[in-house]
């Protein structure tokens, strides 16, 4: 095994990321780790990129199983190049393009709501009287962007 690996406690205290979730991202194939004659795990720094890449795709409100998805990309027995990250970024462009527009909308209309105390309920962006939305699906159903009518 070569020297240049991490310890978990090392991996742990590298990325900020708890021992237990780095176990949890292993059992999930996130992230790989060898294991030594003694049954202790050993990771190649470049996992580091990994886990970081994966915290900050959580943190942005990506699934761990897209994230796997997009690990699963990634070729396996080599380290990663700057061309295969770029595939990887092109690959969810326009997808965090939609988080960032969601994120800005989600920003500039709380921004009205600060101050209001909802004594204009017929302006509120998220008013919903009834629940008449409850049809349309579960979640924000105003925030979030509208299904399409059928062309039927």
């Amino acid at each position: 095994m070569h020297e240049a690996t991490l310890t978990i406690g090392q991996l742990a205290e590298r990325s900020g990321v708890a021992p237990s979730a780095l176990r949890y991202y292993e059992r999930l194939g996130l992230i790989r780790a060898e294991r030594t004659g003694g049954n202790q795990r050993r990771y190649a720094r470049t996992e580091l990129r990994r886990v970081a890449f994966i915290r900050i795709s959580q943190q942005v409100g990506v699934s761990l199983e897209e994230i796997r998805e997009a690990l699963d990309s990634l070729p396996s027995g080599r380290t990663p190049t700057p061309d295969d990250w770029a595939a990887l970024s092109r690959a969810w462009r326009s997808r965090l393009d939609e988080k960032i527009r969601l994120l800005g909308k989600l920003r500039d209309d709380l921004d009205g709501c600060i101050g209001c105390g909802c004594l204009s309920l017929q302006r509120c962006t998220l008013y919903n009287p009834g629940d008449a939305l409850a049809a349309e699906g579960s979640g924000a159903r105003l925030m979030l962007p509208r299904p399409a009518p059928d062309a039927a």
